[in-house]
């Protein structure tokens, strides 16, 4: 492992200082990219103007048409967490901007695979819809959207994911990644989408005078939907994305959230009023993730939509039990797939440029999971392969892969599929993370494949862990109150938490947990005792080490310490 420094722009930081902002502040911001106060600013009013965004006006047409004539509308949601926020913030916002037939429809994970099908289509027309719209899918979604049509529904695609060759013949796409899209934010989330496609109905119905703007519905209350489906499908934090979330972190710590978010905080064991980015992306993203891996994301949907406390609650728990279920699934994968990982190479030998492994056993709900696991750990990109348990399809492996910095996933999908057709059913994903589909019998073809356009595109360099730190801590900043603010700030992908570095003589070090396989460590840190621990790791360290950390705040009996969580170690 390498672990730079980034780059602080002192002109930036002396410009940020004089504005006001908290000099350590200053420096963390600049090092990201904000360059004056007024980018820091969250406000709503703030936000692009939904207006930008190519297909927004002709989907407001669409929908205000389909409220005035009250056709029945049916979204068809995926099965993350932000598809599940999407659809809840597309049903309530829906509902509110005066829609009486409101219902969606969610793919099962194993039996209807990803996205807008020719079958999901014909479920939708059985339902009676007239209007199907899509949440988080649809882009790619050309047969689906054909059949829809031949069954003459009206249809609105909604999505963030990049489009392929040929655009679905919808009646409007709203997609900020579509071709011909002026709108600066490319890194919404579908959720995000789904809310400005909301923001431009709203100004739709208010031009035809159904309301104005002092009596029309307020759509701020879905921030906190928005909020979590935005961090929790890791998308870019640009000034856009963090001021939607920031504006959904506020109304949580507030009190002001949906009964299944205030119920997802209760069983996750966290606090809404001191509610954090890191929440969203551990705590609450992962239980409503459970439930489209294992079980029914309709559990995470109605949890989200349901306004009895009590209901909610109930949802929360079954959500709470399934993640754990799925945590459990997945050590054990986990176990057996790093296996799998290290005998494709001797102890004393580097990894192969590209990991991919199969076993029978493997539950295709986590592969995705399973394949991050893998890439942390050895820096490779990484496929992890399960039998498909949908009907007719034993025969067939079901793969996700995550990939590293400098390796663009879904084109290497590509290229293999053109290099050795057949291997590959079918593929889709994004630079960081993909899927395919491979018949088991050629699964070693696509093993070695795989490798070799990993071995064509990366270097030593890029084969070598980069951790990127914001340097050295000043002792004034090791300090409780400090930490609270710096976690209250919006950190997430693109806009990456405070991370230090220095080095620091270790005082003592032993392993704790169940499992011991955490290492906890007294080290002095410029001059100062501090305790650290450094999670799943269990290697011992030298008497003096540079180590990359975060801070936060261990509480006993009371008292409140600074620790440091450490993330890596340069020897």
């Amino acid at each position: 492992m390498k672990i730079i420094t980034r780059d602080i722009p002192p002109r930036a930081v002396w410009a940020l200082e004089q504005a006001g902002v908290h000099p350590l502040l200053a420096r963390l911001y600049a090092a990201r990219g904000i360059r004056a106060r007024d980018e820091l600013d969250d406000a709503l009013a703030r936000l692009l103007p939904p207006a930008a965004l190519k297909g927004a006006q002709e989907a407001a047409t669409l929908l205000a048409d389909a409220i005035a004539q009250d056709k029945r509308l049916v979204i068809v949601a995926d099965y993350d967490c932000d598809g599940a926020t999407a659809c809840a913030v597309g049903v309530r916002g829906l509902r509110l901007l005066g829609a009486h037939q409101v219902d969606y429809l969610v793919p099962d994970r194993v039996v209807d695979g990803y996205g807008l099908t020719a079958p999901i289509a014909r479920r939708v027309a059985d339902k009676g819809a007239d209007v199907l719209i899509t949440v988080d899918n649809g882009i790619a979604s050309v047969e689906g959207v054909r059949e829809a049509k031949a069954l003459g529904l009206q249809v609105l695609v909604t999505d963030h994911h990049l489009p392929g060759p040929e655009l679905p013949a919808a009646d409007a796409i709203v997609n900020p990644n579509q071709p011909g899209c002026p709108f600066e934010s490319k890194s919404m989330a579908g959720v995000g989408v789904m809310f400005y496609v909301l923001m431009q109905l709203r100004a739709e119905l208010r031009a035809r005078g159904l309301f104005d703007k002092a009596s029309q519905p307020k759509l701020e209350p879905l921030l906190p939907l928005v909020a979590l489906g935005t961090v929790a499908d890791v998308v870019r934090l640009d000034n856009n994305n963090r001021r939607l979330v920031a504006q959904g972190l506020k109304r949580i710590r507030a009190g002001q959230m949906q009964a299944g978010i205030q119920a997802l905080f209760d069983a996750a064991g966290r606090k809404a009023e001191a509610a954090t980015t890191f929440d969203f992306g551990f705590a609450l993203g992962p239980r409503i993730n459970a439930a489209g891996r294992l079980a029914d994301m309709t559990l995470g949907i109605e949890c989200l939509l349901t306004d009895d406390a009590g209901r909610a609650a109930e949802l929360a728990r079954q959500l709470d039990a399934i993640n754990r279920e799925r945590r459990e699934l997945e050590g054990g994968m986990r176990e057996q797939a790093m296996l799998l990982a290290e005998s494709l190479f001797d102890e004393d030998e580097e990894p192969p440029p590209a990991i991919s492994v199969f076993d029978p056993d493997f539950h295709e709900g986590v592969v995705g999971i399973v394949a991050s696991r893998i890439k942390d750990r050895l820096h490779r990109p990484s496929f992890v392969f399960a039998a498909s348990s949908a009907p007719g399809k034993g025969h067939e492996l079901k793969g996700s892969g995550r990939s590293i910095a400098g390796f663009h996933l879904r084109d290497a999908l590509d290229l293999v599929a053109k290099r050795h057709p057949g291997v590959i059913l079918k593929f889709g994903g994004h630079a960081m993370a993909a899927g395919c589909t491979v018949a088991e019998e050629h699964f070693e073809t696509f093993e070695s494949a795989f490798a070799q356009v990993a071995r064509e595109w990366l270097d030593a360099a890029t084969l070598t862990r980069r951790l990127e730190t914001d340097g050295p801590l000043a002792p004034e900043y090791c300090r409780a109150e400090l930490v609270d603010a710096l976690q209250r700030e919006v950190w997430g992908q693109g806009f990456a938490p405070p991370t230090f570095s220095e080095e620091v003589q270790v005082l003592s070090q032993r392993l704790v947990g169940e499992a011991k396989n955490h290492l906890q460590i007294k080290l002095l840190h410029q001059g100062q005792p501090v305790d650290a621990i450094w999670f799943g790791h269990t290697e011992q360290l030298p008497e003096r080490a540079l180590l990359a950390f975060r801070l936060d705040v261990n509480e006993w009996r009371g008292e409140r310490r600074v620790q440091f969580l450490v993330e890596g170690a340069q020897l």
